[in-house]
């Protein structure tokens, strides 16, 4: 099982930003006799050419038919822990199989409402302002060097448009989120599809936290939130399970998905993403927090939006992931004002984050900022199509400095998405 990370709080999480994993080829390549570090001990992934021949070729390796991955025509298969890629070499030879490939593991990439004065990615005057605890201090930002998210709203707020935000789940209890969750489920393995690691909480916030007199206003706070859980309370997922997560949006009637974690390539993983948006649903993932150009997965998928992450000023962050021959555009992800669950979660301590509302870095966090702006171009344009809500996000993107070598489009702008053209 592939290894999802999450994109943000700069750290090994890329949950409160994107998940970071090293890139890998997805052309077939000899596999390791071991199964390497980054994937699901005891579990590989098999698409077979003919599944009549399925059973019997299983058998011949003393292995059991396994469950399928959503609509991909793989199936996740029990081996022995240790055997992974012995059994993926071996199985990748036999010409009734399609492809063979490890079930990489998966991470978060993380590097008037009451605290919308701190919210600068949505409306930006320049503003300092501190975190919860006022322990942090964030200095003056550029005015404008942010979304357009308050003009935006004059046009369109969201007219319940779905946005499934697969990643650690989502907080029911939150304030700002209860009313918003319109479905949920758990393909993390945890125990139960409550946000107890505080990631998912932190991206729904930013995608739709309701307009009210507390907390937080979303960036798209008309739109309803499918909340699937593919990251366990530790901010780790499978591959398989971000597969059967997009599997789980496209049924539940998801128009965008954000995912704001990272694996390596997978097979598995694009024929998930592919099918997605062959059904007419735009795909947004964040970039990754290395800092360097290194692709990552899914953001890495020519039918997914890849999205770095800047500052209040309007300058590329410091871990944010770029190069413009792949991430398509930017959005802040720099002390992003967000909601977090407000029972104790797995992030509040090595961060030093408060329940309920905080700050997050990471490209995690801009990813959000981006399926908002889709959604609510979308809420605007009804008829619209995936390929047009693209098309219209990415070409009325502010050109900022940048643009054209960090990422091809530059910093995504909500007023200008949902204006006629």
């Amino acid at each position: 099982m592939k290894k999802v990370m999450i994109a943000g709080f700069t750290a090994a999480i890329m949950g409160f930003g994107a998940i970071n994993f090293a890139a890998a080829s997805t052309a077939a390549a000899p596999a390791p006799t071991e199964s390497p570090s980054s994937s699901v001990k005891g579990q590989i992934i098999v698409k077979f050419r003919d599944n009549g021949a399925a059973a019997g070729l299983l058998r011949q390796h003393g292995l059991s038919e396994g469950t399928g991955i959503g609509s991909t025509g793989a199936h996740l298969i029990k081996v022995p822990a240790g055997k992974e890629g012995q059994l993926i070499q071996s199985l990748s030879r036999n010409p009734a199989i399609e492809y063979a490939e490890p079930d990489e593991l998966v991470t978060a990439t993380t590097a008037d409402d009451y605290y919308f004065d701190r919210q600068y990615a949505l409306h930006n005057e320049g503003q300092a302002f501190t975190n919860t605890k006022g322990d942090i201090g964030i200095a003056a930002g550029k005015a404008d060097a942010d979304v357009d998210a308050a003009e935006a709203w004059g046009v369109a707020t969201g007219s319940g448009i779905r946005v499934a935000v697969l990643d650690s789940g989502v907080d029911l209890n939150h304030e700002d989120l209860s009313s918003k969750v319109v479905a949920r489920a758990n393909f993390s393995g945890a125990a139960s599809a409550d946000d107890n690691y505080g990631h998912g909480t932190h991206v729904a916030g930013i995608v739709a936290a309701v307009h009210n007199s507390d907390g937080v206003a979303g960036v798209c706070p008309g739109c309803t939130v499918l909340a699937g859980k593919i990251l366990n309370d530790s901010g780790v997922g499978s591959s398989s399970g971000l597969a059967n997560g997009i599997n789980w949006a496209v049924s539940n009637g998801a128009k965008v998905i954000n995912m704001s974690v990272g694996v390596r390539a997978s097979r598995t993983l694009e024929t998930a993403v592919n099918n997605a948006w062959s059904k007419g649903v735009v795909l947004v993932a964040a970039a990754g927090n290395g800092g360097n150009q290194t692709k990552i997965y899914p953001a890495g998928y020519p039918n997914v939006i890849a999205v770095a992450a800047t500052d209040n000023k309007d300058a590329k962050a410091s871990f944010s992931t770029y190069g413009a021959s792949w991430v398509d555009v930017t959005a802040p992800g720099v002390n992003v004002y967000s909601t977090f669950p407000n029972h104790p979660f797995y992030l509040a301590k090595p961060n030093n984050r408060s329940l309920n509302y905080d700050v997050g870095n990471g490209t995690s966090m801009s990813a959000p900022m981006v399926a908002g702006v889709a959604a609510l171009a979308w809420s605007s344009n009804p008829s619209a199509t995936h390929t047009s809500i693209r098309a219209k996000v990415e070409s009325t993107a502010d050109k900022i400095s940048g643009t054209g070598t960090y990422w091809a489009h530059g910093r995504v702008n909500a007023f200008k998405a949902v204006s006629p053209q």
